[in-house]
């Protein structure tokens, strides 16, 4: 009987003892509320709206700076907290960018006739973020790039890969819109 105890005595001062090496750690490095998971807003809640201004584009391909302005526009109303305002003096906030590259390569070719089977448009844009109310930029000159592939076989021309590449940078420009960890 007293072995018995002494086992159960034993095998919960172990349990314990684990569990102490367990916590204690967590503690110490991230768990007691300064870091770590959390469900707060990751955009600035100090901010309602932004005027989404057109991107000018500087280079020859006309066209994607509506697409990526409307597509912006649109995850910007899905994405985040904030509504769009058409009138700087009514928003907390401003956007603008230029679309400063817009290049297309061939990925793969036939190869008897050279013809392009399959092609990527890569286009890079350069984002400001400005809160009017105190003056600071959000986002200062951040350069952004993605691309996007498309093949004629598969009925897609470069307005498809024009219209896809203007959702990646709206994408990825609303993920700069989120606050660093």
């Amino acid at each position: 009987m007293k072995k018995q105890i002494y086992r159960i005595i034993r095998s919960f001062i172990a349990v314990s003892l684990w569990a102490f090496i367990a916590i204690v750690p967590m503690h110490v490095y991230g768990c007691d509320g300064l870091t770590g998971y959390s469900n707060k807003s990751l955009f600035p809640q100090d901010l309602n709206s932004v005027c989404l201004e057109m991107f000018e584009n500087q280079t020859f391909r006309r066209g994607l700076e509506y697409e990526l302005t409307d597509a912006l526009a649109k995850r910007i109303e899905a994405e985040t907290p904030y509504k769009i305002i058409s009138s700087v003096d009514r928003a907390d906030t401003v956007i603008n960018g230029q679309i400063t590259e817009i290049s297309e390569a061939v990925l793969t070719a036939e190869r008897e006739t050279g013809f392009a089977l399959e092609k990527e448009l890569y286009v890079k844009a350069v984002v400001n973020w400005k809160n009017l109310k105190t003056g600071q930029l959000l986002i200062d000159d951040k350069s952004v790039t993605v691309s996007a592939s498309y093949s004629e076989y598969q009925n897609q021309d470069l307005g498809y890969a024009s219209a896809l590449a203007a959702n990646k940078l709206a994408q990825k420009i609303v993920e700069l819109m989120e606050k660093t960890w």
